[in-house]
């Protein structure tokens, strides 16, 4: 099943999960809308057929949904009376740190034993390097900022692009650094206004007209609005635009490398239930396979680069 926010991917990784549990002889179950749909029954049999022509395809053919019910032991109870009813004793979970929060407890209540899949834009899990979507979603933000750079370069204005980031700033860190922001806002480390107006003034005086500022959707500011607000009102004559990517970042086609990644991920959760693996997340590290517990998955961030912070700063001057 997929669950939570959806990412560039998950199809592949549907397609991975399928075809690999068909070739060692399982039956194979797709739940649908996550969670909630465990909970209804709204779980059909998969075959090879299932998944074809799916590999391109952004967004997830499972859908997916926010469960309130499960959060009670009473929804556990009906999702846990459906999966027996279907005869399964196994799950794949593709989604972020909300849905292993979910499983660990499930898996308390319940001993079913899951994999967990990171599919998430936000590149925010820790025991992995990536996580299904972001590779295509950063792509897709750094193509939006290039061609606003385009129109703010034709105007000699300063634009101020948001980017998805509520709890991590990895979009706006890596797609700032590809496209030479003059800064880069991030929820990670606290905004100094001040520092960012001054940056922006002393860009004026030496005719650097043409100016790109990232902000996460996070940064403890308030985002691209209140930014843009704060640097007009202590600069007036600033010619300024806001431009906030929103949930364009989430579809398309995934990238080759999510692609790849998700293909790699989907084979290797299926695997690790076959060898007896459970409450585990599948994840990439140094390009290679690695599992880590759910519950310290669910819980703890990767770490941020924060020399990359410093580069931008660099760079920009």
């Amino acid at each position: 099943m997929t669950s939570g926010g959806d990412a560039p991917g998950m199809n592949a990784c549907i397609r991975a999960v399928v075809r690999t549990g068909l070739y060692h002889g399982l039956n194979v179950f797709g739940i649908m809308r996550g969670y909630q749909g465990m909970i209804e029954g709204d779980i059909f049999q998969m075959q090879t057929q299932s998944v074809s022509n799916i590999i391109q395809r952004g967004g997830t053919i499972l859908k997916t949904a926010r469960s309130k019910e499960f959060t009670t032991p009473e929804g556990r109870q009906k999702a846990y009376d459906q999966l027996k009813a279907h005869n399964i004793d196994g799950l794949v979970l593709i989604g972020g740190d909300g849905t292993f929060r979910g499983a660990v407890e499930f898996f308390k209540q319940f001993n079913i034993p899951a994999i967990g899949i990171p599919g998430t834009i936000d590149k925010d899990m820790a025991g992995t390097d990536y996580t299904i979507g972001f590779d295509t979603a950063v792509n897709t933000a750094v193509e939006a900022i290039d061609k606003i750079r385009d129109t703010a370069d034709a105007h000699d204005r300063l634009f101020v692009v948001e980017v998805m980031g509520r709890d991590a700033g990895y979009i706006a860190l890596h797609s700032g650094l590809a496209c030479g922001a003059e800064a880069v806002l991030i929820p990670e480390i606290h905004t100094d206004i001040d520092s960012v107006i001054n940056q922006v003034n002393f860009d004026n005086k030496r005719k650097k007209l043409t100016q790109i500022l990232v902000v996460a959707e996070g940064d403890d500011f308030g985002g691209a609005d209140e930014v843009a607000k704060t640097i007009k009102k202590n600069l007036p004559d600033a010619d300024l635009r806001v431009t906030i990517l929103g949930h364009i970042q989430r579809g398309g086609s995934p990238s080759c490398q999510d692609r790849i990644l998700a293909s790699r991920l989907g084979y290797a959760a299926v695997e690790g239930l076959l060898h007896g693996k459970s409450q585990q997340m599948v994840g990439i590290i140094n390009d290679h396979i690695h599992f880590t517990p759910l519950e310290k998955a669910a819980k703890q961030k990767q770490r941020l680069q924060k020399d990359m912070v410093e580069m931008i700063k660099v760079l920009a001057s």
